[in-house]
């Protein structure tokens, strides 16, 4: 029998899903075939509802060999394992002869850990476990949880989180699982044969596909110890997002209240001395961070430096102390021992790494009103790492629907460590950048208009001009408005005051709900506008008449205090180049790429994307924004788009009437 083609197979599994095969989707499985073939690595910008998941799933799946597909969000992760694969999978069945078996996994916290739920977790206080399930009010919100945890235990087949509908808080999960330095491992539990997190790595090493985040693959790639299975193809979806997820990873944190937690659970585990020292240490570590000024740290101040020394060398002690210790007395010491080694070697690690002082690192002291103050350390730039950990063995593919900023893939690729394209060296992996379009026709179906006329906006300063423009545009539309605010402060100013203004349209506040519940009672009714902050700008797939008017308040460029920014940017400053076009500029243009795509999610819809800051159109750096947005038609006329605004609602109106 001759190998089915590529377009034999891409056609089989479109159908097999109910999608319609579209061009930008062939030429992107062409060119995904080719790198995987070739061994070198593609970036691949392909629009909304260009199904991009099969562009690359299909020809993988042809290849024959093991990849990874690591997502960004959880929606992403469900759609590839209950949806694409199984359907894809079965479509090629036939044409293949052979049936790719597939896997989720996870980091080993977002699986119920049996030793918590059986045997209790570790208390600070007190030597020993306790029992979660017989310390919590049953009549209380945890104590709900944890009865609902107890029963959804006997029920689950994968112990994973995300199957348990609904969720839980995290107060509750933590009870019932544990990290990966606070596990016992699998040859030491009572309960490692039953493990759900050991049978979901091993579903994982026996899959041809395996789907996992961007969390877990950065875990991977930074600390050295492999958790997820050797494989050949690496594929990152929602590659938009990969940087930011690996610097996460990548940040260590030292708070008080997390120094305290590991003074209280090392404490009954090693000699008083010892005790003492890492008791002394935490008290002074916390009376500093009481006097702290929040910012950039580009020189430890003295006093700090010596505390944190005080703190690593306590730590150092208690480690040691630990592991030369034992006491039968306390109940299932093992894990009790663990948990209280995780917290002090965290402790010691960061503290480690601050006064290590390396060039590469940004330290900043930060205070929230919930949180309460806190120690930060994150790599200066991630490239260098991904550059030598992802790219080097593997072909790598890359896709999302915002790469491509400013007209190239350059921007995007720098920032993953990449040389600009087509450029080849030793140390410089080989790729190229494909955008594949999108099925929209958006300068039919949607309006980019800048409101040129308004006040250059100040930083958080009263923008009385820009309350009014918005005013006006919710009314023509009729409501239907998606409110991106650059702060969580002016979303919230800006709600205070619409919903005295015009109260017939219902304004919801990101932070009043959980997020789906206000995406979902935004799509239910057309009238209702929704306002809120960053995760607005990526979140939110609303398609046909109840979003029709996207509106920015402002571009969103990182505020001038943000201490890894403005780092990031005074070091392509120093090294010669522009940092406020390769970090600012870059991040801006990412955002706003992201939230205008929240506007056209279906073949028909309409509306106007409204950005209500005039350096759109008057600043140097307007015309690289422009590039990174969908291709709308562009105005800066307001009675033009009031028109408009208005016709797309009473044709709305229209359609909702029938």
């Amino acid at each position: 029998m001759t190998k089915p083609s590529l377009s034999e197979l891409l056609h089989a599994a479109v159908a097999a899903v109910g999608g319609t095969e579209r061009p930008g989707q062939v030429t992107m499985a062409e060119a995904v075939a080719e790198a995987i073939d070739d061994g070198t690595h593609l970036l691949v910008q392909a629009g909304t509802g260009t199904g991009k998941s099969l562009g690359y799933l299909v020809p993988a799946l042809a290849h024959g060999e093991r990849v990874v597909v690591a997502t960004a969000t959880l929606a992403l992760q469900r759609q590839l394992v209950e949806r694409d694969l199984p359907r894809t999978v079965d479509a090629l069945h036939p044409l293949l002869r052979r049936r790719p078996e597939f896997a989720m996994l996870k980091g080993r916290s977002n699986y119920l850990c049996l030793h918590r739920l059986h045997e209790g977790m570790p208390q600070d206080e007190e030597e020993g476990l306790f029992d979660q399930f017989e310390a919590a009010a049953p009549t209380s919100k945890l104590g709900q949880d944890l009865l609902r945890l107890r029963d959804w235990a006997d029920e689950t087949e994968d112990g994973d989180r995300d199957d348990l509908t609904p969720g839980v808080s995290d107060r509750a999960w933590a009870q019932v699982s544990v990290s990966s330095r606070e596990c016992l491992g699998a040859s030491k539990c009572a309960y490692g044969a039953e493990c759900f997190a050991e049978m979901a790595r091993e579903r994982a090493k026996l899959a041809e596909v395996v789907v996992t985040n961007h969390a877990l693959l950065a875990i991977d790639a930074i600390e050295g110890a492999p958790v997820l299975p050797q494989h050949e193809v690496l594929i990152v979806d929602e590659a938009h997002e990969l940087v930011s997820r690996v610097t996460g990873v990548a940040t260590g944190e030292l708070t008080p209240g997390q120094v305290n937690r590991a003074v209280r659970r090392a404490a009954k585990l090693v000699n008083e001395k010892a005790a003492d020292q890492l008791q002394t240490a935490a008290e002074g570590f916390e009376r500093l961070m009481e006097l702290a000024l929040p910012g950039r740290l580009e020189e430890i101040p003295e006093d700090l430096g010596y505390a944190l020394m005080q703190l690593r060398d306590a730590a150092r002690t208690v480690i040691s102390a630990i592991g030369a210790t034992r006491d039968k007395s306390v109940q299932d010491e093992d894990a009790v021992r663990k948990q209280a080694l995780a917290s002090v070697e965290t402790v010691h690690d960061v503290a480690e790494r601050v006064l290590n002082g390396s060039e590469w690192d940004v330290v900043w002291y930060e205070r929230h009103d919930r949180f309460g103050a806190s120690l930060r350390v994150a790599p200066m730039s991630v490239s260098g790492l991904l550059r030598e950990k992802l790219f080097a063995d593997r072909s790598v593919i890359l896709t999302s629907a915002t790469l491509k900023l400013g007209g190239d893939f350059n921007g995007v690729g720098a920032s993953l460590g990449l040389g600009p394209e087509g450029t080849q060296g030793e140390d410089l992996p080989q790729w190229k950048g494909i955008d594949v379009g999108s099925p929209f026709d958006y300068p039919k179906q949607g309006i980019l208009y800048v409101a040129k006329h308004l006040a250059r906006p100040a930083r958080d300063g009263d923008r009385a001009d820009m309350l009014d423009e918005l005013t006006e545009l919710i009314q023509a539309a009729g409501g239907r408005t998606l409110g991106l605010f650059s702060s969580m402060r002016a979303a919230q100013l800006a709600a205070e005051e619409l919903r005295s203004r015009i109260p017939e349209f219902p304004i919801l506040l990101q932070g009043e709900e959980t997020l789906g519940e206000l995406i979902k009672n935004f799509a239910a009714d057309p009238k209702t506008c929704l306002f809120g902050t960053l995760s607005l700008w990526q979140g939110v797939d609303v398609p046909g008449p109840s979003c029709q008017l996207v509106v920015m308040d402002k571009i969103p460029f990182p505020r001038p205090d943000d201490p890894l920014m403005s780092a990031r940017q005074k070091a392509v400053e120093d090294a010669g180049g522009n940092g406020f076009m390769a970090v600012a500029a870059t991040h801006a243009a990412l955002l706003m790429a992201q939230g205008a795509g929240r506007l056209v999610r279906a073949s028909g819809d309409r509306g106007v994307v409204a950005v209500l800051d005039q350096r759109l159109a008057t600043a140097r750096y307007g015309g690289y924004l422009k590039a990174s947005l969908p291709d709308f038609w562009y105005t800066t006329d307001r009675n033009q788009v009031r028109r408009s605004l208005a016709a797309i609602d009473a044709a709305a109106k229209e359609t909702e009437g029938k």
